[in-house]
Protein backbone atom coordinates (compact mmCIF):
# COMPACT_ATOMS: atom_id res chain seq x y z
CA UNK A 1 0.00 0.00 0.00
CA UNK A 2 1.51 3.32 -1.01
CA UNK A 3 2.14 6.00 1.60
CA UNK A 4 -0.02 8.43 -0.40
CA UNK A 5 -2.98 6.05 -0.43
CA UNK A 6 -2.57 5.32 3.27
CA UNK A 7 -2.36 9.02 4.03
CA UNK A 8 -5.56 9.67 2.11
CA UNK A 9 -7.47 6.87 3.84
CA UNK A 10 -6.19 7.89 7.28
CA UNK A 11 -7.13 11.53 6.74
CA UNK A 12 -10.62 10.54 5.63
CA UNK A 13 -11.00 8.23 8.62
CA UNK A 14 -9.77 10.93 11.00
CA UNK A 15 -12.27 13.42 9.52
CA UNK A 16 -15.13 10.98 10.04
CA UNK A 17 -14.12 10.39 13.66
CA UNK A 18 -13.82 14.11 14.40
CA UNK A 19 -17.09 15.00 12.68
CA UNK A 20 -18.87 12.19 14.52
CA UNK A 21 -17.99 13.62 17.93
CA UNK A 22 -20.45 16.56 17.93
CA UNK A 23 -23.12 14.43 16.27
CA UNK A 24 -22.71 11.76 18.94
CA UNK A 25 -22.80 14.47 21.61
CA UNK A 26 -26.03 15.92 20.21
CA UNK A 27 -27.60 12.48 20.11
CA UNK A 28 -26.62 11.84 23.72
CA UNK A 29 -28.15 15.16 24.76
CA UNK A 30 -31.36 14.32 22.93
CA UNK A 31 -31.60 10.86 24.49
CA UNK A 32 -30.97 12.14 28.01
CA UNK A 33 -34.18 12.21 30.08
CA UNK A 34 -34.72 15.54 31.90
CA UNK A 35 -35.20 15.27 35.65
CA UNK A 36 -38.32 17.46 35.57
CA UNK A 37 -41.63 17.51 33.71
CA UNK A 38 -41.52 18.16 29.94
CA UNK A 39 -44.14 19.15 27.38
CA UNK A 40 -43.03 17.97 23.92
CA UNK A 41 -44.72 19.11 20.74
CA UNK A 42 -44.34 18.68 17.00
CA UNK A 43 -44.05 21.90 15.06
CA UNK A 44 -44.13 23.34 11.57
CA UNK A 45 -40.80 25.12 12.11
CA UNK A 46 -37.38 24.61 13.65
CA UNK A 47 -37.24 27.83 15.70
CA UNK A 48 -39.64 28.98 18.42
CA UNK A 49 -38.49 32.08 20.27
CA UNK A 50 -41.02 32.58 23.06
CA UNK A 51 -43.74 30.61 24.86
CA UNK A 52 -46.30 31.97 27.33
CA UNK A 53 -49.01 30.12 29.22
CA UNK A 54 -52.55 31.40 28.55
CA UNK A 55 -54.39 30.44 31.73
CA UNK A 56 -57.82 31.41 30.35
CA UNK A 57 -57.36 29.57 27.05
CA UNK A 58 -55.60 26.64 28.79
CA UNK A 59 -52.81 26.59 26.22
CA UNK A 60 -49.24 27.63 25.52
CA UNK A 61 -48.85 30.37 22.92
CA UNK A 62 -45.58 30.28 20.95
CA UNK A 63 -43.95 32.71 18.53
CA UNK A 64 -42.50 31.59 15.21
CA UNK A 65 -38.96 32.83 14.84
CA UNK A 66 -38.67 31.37 11.34
CA UNK A 67 -41.11 33.12 9.03
CA UNK A 68 -43.27 34.81 11.66
CA UNK A 69 -46.60 33.90 13.22
CA UNK A 70 -48.10 32.54 16.43
CA UNK A 71 -49.23 29.05 17.36
CA UNK A 72 -50.82 27.22 20.27
CA UNK A 73 -50.06 23.98 22.08
CA UNK A 74 -52.90 22.53 24.15
CA UNK A 75 -51.74 20.13 26.90
CA UNK A 76 -53.43 16.75 27.29
CA UNK A 77 -53.79 14.40 30.23
CA UNK A 78 -51.56 11.85 28.52
CA UNK A 79 -47.81 12.15 28.05
CA UNK A 80 -48.10 11.98 24.25
CA UNK A 81 -46.23 14.41 22.03
CA UNK A 82 -48.48 17.41 21.47
CA UNK A 83 -49.32 19.17 18.20
CA UNK A 84 -48.74 22.81 17.37
CA UNK A 85 -51.63 24.62 15.67
CA UNK A 86 -51.00 27.85 13.74
CA UNK A 87 -53.19 30.76 14.87
CA UNK A 88 -51.60 33.74 13.10
CA UNK A 89 -49.61 33.96 9.86
CA UNK A 90 -49.78 37.48 8.43
CA UNK A 91 -48.95 37.68 4.74
CA UNK A 92 -47.76 41.29 4.99
CA UNK A 93 -45.22 40.30 7.66
CA UNK A 94 -43.91 37.21 5.89
CA UNK A 95 -40.15 36.89 6.13
CA UNK A 96 -39.97 38.65 9.47
CA UNK A 97 -39.54 36.87 12.79
CA UNK A 98 -42.10 36.85 15.59
CA UNK A 99 -40.11 37.08 18.82
CA UNK A 100 -41.08 38.13 22.33
CA UNK A 101 -44.77 37.93 23.24
CA UNK A 102 -46.83 39.04 26.23
CA UNK A 103 -50.47 38.42 27.12
CA UNK A 104 -52.41 41.57 28.02
CA UNK A 105 -55.15 39.84 29.99
CA UNK A 106 -57.13 42.97 30.86
CA UNK A 107 -57.63 43.79 27.17
CA UNK A 108 -57.77 40.17 25.94
CA UNK A 109 -54.94 40.59 23.49
CA UNK A 110 -51.51 39.26 22.62
CA UNK A 111 -48.63 41.64 21.87
CA UNK A 112 -45.91 40.35 19.55
CA UNK A 113 -42.49 41.85 18.78
CA UNK A 114 -41.72 41.56 15.06
CA UNK A 115 -38.30 42.02 13.45
CA UNK A 116 -36.21 41.46 10.35
CA UNK A 117 -34.04 38.66 11.68
CA UNK A 118 -31.13 38.85 9.25
CA UNK A 119 -31.05 42.40 7.92
CA UNK A 120 -32.21 44.28 11.04
CA UNK A 121 -34.02 46.77 8.80
CA UNK A 122 -37.54 46.45 10.20
CA UNK A 123 -39.05 46.35 13.68
CA UNK A 124 -42.71 46.47 14.70
CA UNK A 125 -45.22 45.58 17.39
CA UNK A 126 -48.37 43.66 16.49
CA UNK A 127 -51.45 43.22 18.68
CA UNK A 128 -54.05 40.44 18.25
CA UNK A 129 -57.41 39.72 19.84
CA UNK A 130 -57.03 36.51 21.85
CA UNK A 131 -60.52 35.28 20.96
CA UNK A 132 -60.76 36.01 17.23
CA UNK A 133 -57.07 36.49 16.33
CA UNK A 134 -58.00 39.63 14.45
CA UNK A 135 -55.03 41.98 14.26
CA UNK A 136 -55.82 45.08 16.30
CA UNK A 137 -52.86 47.15 15.17
CA UNK A 138 -49.40 47.01 13.67
CA UNK A 139 -47.09 49.69 15.06
CA UNK A 140 -44.03 50.20 12.89
CA UNK A 141 -41.05 51.04 15.08
CA UNK A 142 -38.35 51.38 12.44
CA UNK A 143 -37.86 50.94 8.73
CA UNK A 144 -37.33 54.46 7.42
CA UNK A 145 -33.68 54.95 8.32
CA UNK A 146 -30.35 53.22 7.86
CA UNK A 147 -30.04 52.46 11.57
CA UNK A 148 -30.22 48.76 12.32
CA UNK A 149 -32.80 47.72 14.90
CA UNK A 150 -34.17 44.49 16.29
CA UNK A 151 -37.45 44.40 18.25
CA UNK A 152 -36.85 41.54 20.64
CA UNK A 153 -39.21 41.43 23.62
CA UNK A 154 -42.24 43.26 24.97
CA UNK A 155 -43.90 44.09 28.30
CA UNK A 156 -47.21 45.83 29.02
CA UNK A 157 -48.18 48.14 31.90
CA UNK A 158 -51.50 48.57 33.68
CA UNK A 159 -52.68 51.24 31.22
CA UNK A 160 -51.98 49.05 28.22
CA UNK A 161 -48.79 50.81 27.14
CA UNK A 162 -46.28 48.42 25.59
CA UNK A 163 -42.50 48.59 25.95
CA UNK A 164 -40.43 46.91 23.25
CA UNK A 165 -36.70 46.28 23.63
CA UNK A 166 -34.30 46.90 20.75
CA UNK A 167 -31.51 44.32 20.99
CA UNK A 168 -29.50 46.04 18.28
CA UNK A 169 -29.70 49.78 18.95
CA UNK A 170 -29.99 49.59 22.77
CA UNK A 171 -33.28 51.43 23.20
CA UNK A 172 -36.86 50.78 24.31
CA UNK A 173 -39.88 51.85 22.28
CA UNK A 174 -43.07 52.88 24.10
CA UNK A 175 -46.31 52.17 22.22
CA UNK A 176 -49.65 53.31 23.64
CA UNK A 177 -52.78 51.19 24.01
CA UNK A 178 -53.97 52.15 20.51
CA UNK A 179 -50.73 51.26 18.76
CA UNK A 180 -49.20 54.74 18.52
CA UNK A 181 -45.45 55.07 19.01
CA UNK A 182 -45.17 57.51 21.90
CA UNK A 183 -41.44 57.85 22.51
CA UNK A 184 -38.15 56.02 22.81
CA UNK A 185 -36.34 55.39 26.08
CA UNK A 186 -32.57 55.76 25.77
CA UNK A 187 -29.69 55.89 28.24
CA UNK A 188 -25.87 55.82 28.10
CA UNK A 189 -26.13 52.92 30.55
CA UNK A 190 -27.72 50.75 27.85
CA UNK A 191 -24.44 50.62 25.89
CA UNK A 192 -21.73 48.67 27.67
CA UNK A 193 -17.96 49.13 27.15
CA UNK A 194 -16.55 46.81 24.48
CA UNK A 195 -18.21 46.21 21.11
CA UNK A 196 -18.54 42.50 21.88
CA UNK A 197 -20.76 43.29 24.87
CA UNK A 198 -23.32 44.93 22.58
CA UNK A 199 -23.75 42.24 19.93
CA UNK A 200 -27.05 41.43 21.64
CA UNK A 201 -28.04 44.32 23.89
CA UNK A 202 -31.42 44.95 25.59
CA UNK A 203 -33.52 41.82 25.52
CA UNK A 204 -35.93 40.39 28.09
CA UNK A 205 -38.27 42.88 29.77
CA UNK A 206 -41.02 42.74 32.41
CA UNK A 207 -43.32 45.32 33.97
CA UNK A 208 -43.35 45.45 37.78
CA UNK A 209 -46.68 46.40 39.46
CA UNK A 210 -44.89 49.11 41.46
CA UNK A 211 -44.47 51.12 38.26
CA UNK A 212 -41.12 50.23 36.79
CA UNK A 213 -39.53 48.01 34.17
CA UNK A 214 -36.82 45.40 34.67
CA UNK A 215 -34.67 44.76 31.60
CA UNK A 216 -31.74 42.42 30.88
CA UNK A 217 -28.75 43.32 28.69
CA UNK A 218 -27.87 39.93 27.21
CA UNK A 219 -24.18 39.95 26.39
CA UNK A 220 -23.07 41.92 29.47
CA UNK A 221 -25.56 40.43 31.91
CA UNK A 222 -26.49 43.84 33.32
CA UNK A 223 -29.97 44.16 34.84
CA UNK A 224 -31.71 47.55 34.70
CA UNK A 225 -34.55 49.17 36.61
CA UNK A 226 -36.48 51.90 34.75
CA UNK A 227 -38.84 54.02 36.85
CA UNK A 228 -41.94 54.99 34.85
CA UNK A 229 -43.49 57.25 37.51
CA UNK A 230 -41.16 60.24 37.55
CA UNK A 231 -40.82 62.65 34.62
CA UNK A 232 -38.23 61.93 31.94
CA UNK A 233 -37.97 58.14 31.95
CA UNK A 234 -34.56 58.19 30.26
CA UNK A 235 -33.19 59.83 33.42
CA UNK A 236 -34.74 57.16 35.62
CA UNK A 237 -32.55 54.27 34.44
CA UNK A 238 -30.42 52.57 37.09
CA UNK A 239 -28.30 49.42 37.14
CA UNK A 240 -29.51 46.81 39.62
CA UNK A 241 -26.59 45.60 41.72
CA UNK A 242 -26.76 41.81 41.35
CA UNK A 243 -24.71 39.51 43.59
CA UNK A 244 -24.35 35.75 43.83
CA UNK A 245 -23.66 35.01 40.16
CA UNK A 246 -23.52 36.43 36.67
CA UNK A 247 -26.55 37.01 34.42
CA UNK A 248 -24.43 37.10 31.26
CA UNK A 249 -26.31 35.70 28.24
CA UNK A 250 -29.63 36.13 30.00
CA UNK A 251 -32.49 36.24 27.49
CA UNK A 252 -36.15 36.21 28.52
CA UNK A 253 -37.48 37.41 31.90
CA UNK A 254 -40.53 36.25 33.83
CA UNK A 255 -41.85 38.00 36.94
CA UNK A 256 -42.83 35.37 39.52
CA UNK A 257 -43.75 37.82 42.30
CA UNK A 258 -42.88 41.40 43.25
CA UNK A 259 -39.59 40.12 44.69
CA UNK A 260 -38.65 37.29 42.28
CA UNK A 261 -37.86 36.97 38.59
CA UNK A 262 -36.59 34.15 36.40
CA UNK A 263 -33.80 34.96 33.96
CA UNK A 264 -33.93 32.42 31.12
CA UNK A 265 -30.54 31.90 29.51
CA UNK A 266 -28.88 29.73 26.89
CA UNK A 267 -27.12 27.26 29.18
CA UNK A 268 -28.91 27.69 32.51
CA UNK A 269 -31.73 29.73 33.97
CA UNK A 270 -31.56 31.59 37.24
CA UNK A 271 -33.85 32.72 40.01
CA UNK A 272 -33.14 36.29 41.09
CA UNK A 273 -34.60 37.89 44.24
CA UNK A 274 -34.72 41.40 45.68
CA UNK A 275 -35.81 42.67 49.09
CA UNK A 276 -35.32 46.41 48.52
CA UNK A 277 -37.51 47.26 45.54
CA UNK A 278 -34.92 46.10 43.00
CA UNK A 279 -32.16 48.51 43.92
CA UNK A 280 -30.12 45.36 44.55
CA UNK A 281 -30.77 41.68 43.90
CA UNK A 282 -29.11 38.30 44.29
CA UNK A 283 -29.04 35.04 42.36
CA UNK A 284 -30.61 32.45 44.66
CA UNK A 285 -31.24 29.49 42.36
CA UNK A 286 -30.01 27.80 39.19
CA UNK A 287 -31.54 25.28 36.81
CA UNK A 288 -30.21 23.57 33.70
CA UNK A 289 -32.34 21.26 31.58
CA UNK A 290 -29.20 19.69 30.13
CA UNK A 291 -30.44 20.52 26.63
CA UNK A 292 -27.76 23.12 25.91
CA UNK A 293 -28.02 22.43 22.17
CA UNK A 294 -31.62 23.67 22.12
CA UNK A 295 -30.93 27.11 23.69
CA UNK A 296 -33.30 28.42 26.35
CA UNK A 297 -34.88 31.75 25.38
CA UNK A 298 -37.92 32.44 27.58
CA UNK A 299 -39.80 31.39 30.70
CA UNK A 300 -43.47 31.21 31.63
CA UNK A 301 -45.55 30.09 34.60
CA UNK A 302 -48.25 27.44 34.39
CA UNK A 303 -50.16 26.88 37.62
CA UNK A 304 -47.22 27.88 39.79
CA UNK A 305 -44.64 25.88 37.84
CA UNK A 306 -41.98 27.56 35.69
CA UNK A 307 -41.47 26.22 32.16
CA UNK A 308 -38.55 27.10 29.90
CA UNK A 309 -38.93 27.48 26.15
CA UNK A 310 -36.10 26.07 24.02
CA UNK A 311 -35.54 27.73 20.64
CA UNK A 312 -34.45 24.80 18.49
CA UNK A 313 -36.60 21.86 17.38
CA UNK A 314 -35.07 18.55 16.29
CA UNK A 315 -35.84 15.71 13.92
CA UNK A 316 -37.97 15.41 10.82
CA UNK A 317 -41.05 16.35 12.88
CA UNK A 318 -39.33 19.36 14.45
CA UNK A 319 -39.95 18.33 18.03
CA UNK A 320 -39.77 21.17 20.56
CA UNK A 321 -39.75 21.02 24.36
CA UNK A 322 -41.03 23.10 27.26
CA UNK A 323 -39.10 21.97 30.34
CA UNK A 324 -40.12 22.60 33.94
CA UNK A 325 -37.48 24.52 35.88
CA UNK A 326 -37.04 23.69 39.56
CA UNK A 327 -34.75 26.05 41.44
Amino acid sequence: MSPTFCSGRCSAALFLVISAVPIAYLISLELAVPSTHVFSYQSSGFFRECAKWDDVGRRFLVSFMDGGGVGEIVPKDSEDVLEEVTLVKDVDLAGNASLGIVIDRVRNRLLVAVADLLGNRYSALAAYDLSTWRRLFLAELSGHSNEKTFADDVAVDEQGNAYVTDAKASQIWKVDVNGKLVNTITSPLFTRPGWYNNLVALNGIVYHPDGFLIVIHTFSGYLYKIDLTNGDVSNQVTVIDVSGGTLRFGDGLELLSPTKIVVAGSSSSKLVESSDGWRTASVTGWFSSGMVHRLVSSATVKEGRVYLNHIVGFGSKKKHVLVEAVF
